[in-house]
């Protein structure tokens, strides 16, 4: 007997029903809150590299679109441009996944003559094109097409591309907006800051669009600076601006840590808004980023941490982080399954880059920009008091304990100097980096992490030892040390333990950075002689041999004038152990450029401090257990914001 039951309109298989658009002329305003993502093009200030994030123009074409505004583009005639770009795009995976939308809706003002046409992307990156509509009109014609959300479970964008024959076309006031009802709900944005200037800048751009100024309630910034903010150049501009919605809040340094809990803190006990989100103060801002973030959220079919990608500052067209999860195996951060890192779209665009369209699964997100709605705080509580690494990762492993998880979506985003341009795995900050993944990993990760965090650590400072970086590993020390004395002490290290650490550096010379290596004396060795030792080995029978002779290597004697005249001039790519295991002085650069340290070989150091590592790992290992218990027992006091009101205003 055959079946002749009728199918659901929207059932599994009717892949032909899920592509159905509509497209209509002469619609009305539609509603702020209805909003999900404005069409938005570069502002007048930014660099032209930015300009691929926001367009994908055909290289070959000699007339380009001209960008009238931030809302406004005008395409001359005999062109073809597409919005398939990283801001223009929707990512429409992520709100089929995470929210209630069901179908979007792409509202936009044309003029002119010519053609738009609507496409959505598969998982595999194909396209699939939905609808077109010609263009004739002297005078803004509102056009909109409906296109359902469906088929985008794993991945896929939406984006129109334009095309003009013998006359120009001008789009305007284009969003990617819903029908469906949607809450209004305000944001407190927040920062924390011992670099003004720079956080002056991201003020001035948040505080220039009307239509982000209308979402958020306050803006707070956790002054921590020795040079206040209201102080530097700039900022009665920036405060003009903003209005009354600013808020400076002066406070001792107490790292991201404490600058975002207090941002945090005044969000929720001071604030009716349903939002908090917090950004770095060394970023350039691409304000719209709020607006989506804040729809997201508000969208979202339960409380999510709304986080955005990280773009990179100093090669702007440059995605540097797709999404990030936490290995709990290994106690570190890392890129999530699938995730691309330094994409360019410059060179490749949207359209061209398969692994883009597939949805990815974060476990987490940086606090470069990231935006907790009320109830998330309310629950999760404040962070711990960490002051700079891992306060982020650990803050989105325990909400999701709560339930909630973390979204990282594509098009809020923020340009940020990329952690691979900074010496925060050796400077001071290798410090919070050990101890803070210590705490991690006793708080989240399974008892076996031990294993993993005790073998890759010895491993580590062998590394480090042979590279000469001793006050990398005198510091890592400390920071196992510190971990071992329990939870106890951590609000106190807010304020003790970067100076302490700055002090124990003190006694390292290779602590210590000039501005070029022509502050020394000129190497004595000709740098052809490197260059066998600049393969990295990768047999693990050559990796072991190369490590053993260099192990011996640093056990002997240096020669007397390699202490006073470096060997070699060593570029920060290259500071490797294989390569300066083998050596008794080099000068290195940092790893952004800006100076140079004198690393001196030390036999006697190299035996104390290794001697002294392996104590602290065995130690480590054998008290792993109990010290789990120590920091989870702690917690709910450590993460509780009486607990932080008697650190931000100490009686």
């Amino acid at each position: 007997m055959t079946d002749r039951t009728p199918r659901e309109p929207n059932a599994a298989g009717e892949s032909k029903l899920s592509d159905v658009t509509s497209v209509r002329a002469g619609t009305s305003d539609v509603a702020p809150e209805q909003v999900l993502q404005r069409i938005v093009f570069p502002r007048g200030q930014d660099p032209l590299d930015v300009r691929p994030l926001y367009i994908d123009e055909p290289e070959a074409l000699a007339s380009t679109a001209t960008v009238v505004s931030r809302r406004n583009l005008r395409l001359p005639a005999h062109s073809k441009i597409s919005l398939a770009s990283y801001f223009n795009a929707f990512p429409a995976s992520y709100w089929k996944r995470w929210t209630k939308i069901e179908e979007v809706v792409l509202r936009l003002q044309v003029k002119g003559s010519g053609r738009l046409d609507v496409y959505r992307s598969k998982v595999n990156g194909d396209s699939v094109h939905l609808q077109g509509s010609p263009v004739s009109s002297e005078d803004w014609t509102a056009l909109e097409f409906k296109v359902s959300l469906q088929p985008f479970e794993d991945g896929g964008w939406i984006w129109f591309d334009l095309f003009t024959n013998d006359a120009e076309l001008e789009i305007s006031d284009g969003a990617w907006t819903t029908e469906q009802p949607m809450p209004r709900q305000q944001v407190v944005v927040g920062t924390t800051t011992i670099r003004p200037s720079e956080c002056i800048e991201a003020l001035k751009t948040l505080g220039e669009d009307p239509q982000v100024m209308a979402v958020v309630e306050r803006v707070i910034v956790a002054d921590q600076g020795p040079q206040k903010i209201h102080e530097v150049e700039g900022f009665d501009e920036a405060a003009k601006a903003i209005g009354d919605k600013l808020h400076v809040i002066e406070q001792d340094n107490l790292g991201g840590s404490g600058g975002f809990g207090r941002v945090m803190y005044e969000g929720i006990h001071n604030s009716t808004a349903a939002q908090v989100m917090v950004i770095d103060d060394d970023i350039a801002l691409e304000p719209d980023g709020v607006l989506r973030a804040n729809a997201f959220a508000r969208a979202a079919t339960q409380p999510v941490i709304v986080g955005g990608q990280m773009l990179n500052l100093q090669a702007r067209s440059r995605l540097h982080t797709m999404g990030e999860v936490v290995d709990l195996g290994q106690g570190i951060w890392r890129a999530a399954p699938g995730a691309v890192t330094d994409h360019d779209f410059a060179k490749k665009p949207l359209r061209k880059t398969k692994k883009l369209h597939q949805r990815i699964h974060s476990t987490y997100n940086g606090w470069w920009m990231c935006l907790f709605p009320r109830e998330i705080i309310e629950r999760t509580g404040l962070p711990l008091p960490l002051f700079i690494k891992h306060d982020d990762s650990e803050y989105s492993l325990r909400a999701g304990g709560h339930g909630y998880p973390t979204v990282t979506l594509p098009g809020a985003a923020i340009w940020h100097m990329p952690w691979t341009d900074k010496n925060d795995a050796t400077d001071w900050t290798a410090y919070f980096h050990t101890r803070n993944r210590l705490i991690l990993a006793a708080l989240h990760s399974p008892e076996e992490v031990k294993n993993n965090i005790v073998k890759q650590g010895l491993k580590l400072t062998l590394r480090h030892l042979l590279s000469m970086e001793y006050s990398t590993v005198a510091v890592q020390q400390k920071a196992i040390e510190d971990f071992m004395k329990g939870p106890s002490g951590l609000f106190d290290s807010l304020r003790s333990a970067l100076p302490e650490v700055r002090e124990l550096r003190k006694d390292y010379a290779d602590a210590t950075t000039l501005p070029s290596a022509r502050e020394f004396p000129p190497p004595t060795a000709d740098p052809i002689m490197a260059e066998g030792m600049l393969n990295p080995p990768v047999n693990p029978a050559v990796i072991a041999a190369r490590a053993s002779k260099a192990l011996l290597h640093n056990l002997k004697e240096p020669s007397h004038e390699a202490s006073d005249r470096p060997q070699l001039n060593v570029p920060a790519a290259a500071a490797r152990w294989f390569l300066l295991g083998n050596l008794d002085s080099a000068t290195v650069s940092n790893a952004d450029g800006s100076g140079v340290a004198f690393r001196r070989r030390d036999p006697e150091t190299f035996r104390r401090l290794g001697l002294e590592a392996l104590a602290n790992y065995k130690r480590l290992g054998q008290e792993w257990a109990r010290l789990r218990e120590e920091y989870r027992a702690a917690l709910p006091e450590l993460t509780s914001a009486e607990s932080w009101k008697q650190v931000f205003d100490p009686q």
